[in-house]
Protein backbone atom coordinates (compact mmCIF):
# COMPACT_ATOMS: atom_id res chain seq x y z
CA UNK A 1 0.00 0.00 0.00
CA UNK A 2 3.02 2.27 -0.41
CA UNK A 3 3.74 3.74 -3.83
CA UNK A 4 1.83 3.62 -7.07
CA UNK A 5 3.17 1.87 -10.15
CA UNK A 6 3.35 3.35 -13.62
CA UNK A 7 0.09 1.62 -14.61
CA UNK A 8 -1.77 3.32 -11.75
CA UNK A 9 -0.63 6.76 -12.95
CA UNK A 10 -1.59 5.97 -16.56
CA UNK A 11 -5.08 4.95 -15.46
CA UNK A 12 -5.46 8.09 -13.33
CA UNK A 13 -4.32 10.23 -16.28
CA UNK A 14 -6.83 8.54 -18.61
CA UNK A 15 -9.67 9.11 -16.13
CA UNK A 16 -8.75 12.78 -15.78
CA UNK A 17 -8.62 13.15 -19.58
CA UNK A 18 -12.04 11.53 -19.89
CA UNK A 19 -13.57 13.76 -17.22
CA UNK A 20 -12.13 17.09 -18.32
CA UNK A 21 -11.24 16.51 -21.96
CA UNK A 22 -8.04 17.52 -23.72
CA UNK A 23 -9.31 20.98 -24.74
CA UNK A 24 -10.12 22.09 -21.23
CA UNK A 25 -6.75 20.99 -19.87
CA UNK A 26 -4.79 22.75 -22.64
CA UNK A 27 -6.93 25.88 -22.20
CA UNK A 28 -6.29 25.80 -18.47
CA UNK A 29 -2.54 25.47 -19.01
CA UNK A 30 -2.66 28.38 -21.48
CA UNK A 31 -4.40 30.53 -18.87
CA UNK A 32 -1.75 29.59 -16.31
CA UNK A 33 1.00 30.59 -18.77
CA UNK A 34 -0.68 33.96 -19.45
CA UNK A 35 -0.94 34.58 -15.72
CA UNK A 36 2.75 33.86 -15.20
CA UNK A 37 3.71 36.16 -18.10
CA UNK A 38 1.58 39.03 -16.79
CA UNK A 39 3.02 38.53 -13.30
CA UNK A 40 6.58 38.75 -14.65
CA UNK A 41 5.65 41.84 -16.67
CA UNK A 42 4.15 43.45 -13.57
CA UNK A 43 7.29 42.72 -11.57
CA UNK A 44 9.43 44.28 -14.31
CA UNK A 45 7.19 47.37 -14.39
CA UNK A 46 7.55 47.76 -10.62
CA UNK A 47 11.33 47.91 -11.00
CA UNK A 48 11.02 50.74 -13.54
CA UNK A 49 8.66 52.73 -11.31
CA UNK A 50 10.90 52.36 -8.26
CA UNK A 51 13.40 54.99 -9.48
CA UNK A 52 13.99 57.63 -6.80
CA UNK A 53 12.34 61.00 -7.17
CA UNK A 54 14.19 64.30 -7.29
CA UNK A 55 15.10 65.66 -3.88
CA UNK A 56 13.17 68.68 -2.72
CA UNK A 57 14.92 71.99 -3.41
CA UNK A 58 12.68 74.02 -1.14
CA UNK A 59 11.81 73.42 2.49
CA UNK A 60 8.65 74.62 4.13
CA UNK A 61 9.12 78.17 5.36
CA UNK A 62 12.56 78.61 3.75
CA UNK A 63 13.38 80.29 0.46
CA UNK A 64 15.94 79.06 -1.99
CA UNK A 65 17.59 82.13 -3.62
CA UNK A 66 18.08 80.72 -7.14
CA UNK A 67 14.44 79.65 -7.38
CA UNK A 68 13.16 82.99 -6.10
CA UNK A 69 15.18 84.98 -8.65
CA UNK A 70 14.00 82.86 -11.57
CA UNK A 71 10.40 83.06 -10.39
CA UNK A 72 10.68 86.83 -10.03
CA UNK A 73 12.10 87.28 -13.55
CA UNK A 74 9.37 85.06 -15.02
CA UNK A 75 6.68 87.17 -13.32
CA UNK A 76 8.26 90.37 -14.66
CA UNK A 77 8.37 89.01 -18.23
CA UNK A 78 4.73 87.91 -18.06
CA UNK A 79 3.54 91.31 -16.84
Amino acid sequence: MGSFSLMHWVIVLLVVMLLFGGGRISGLMGDVAKGIKSFKKGMADDDDVATPAKPATRLEGHRVPEQDTTAATEEKTKA
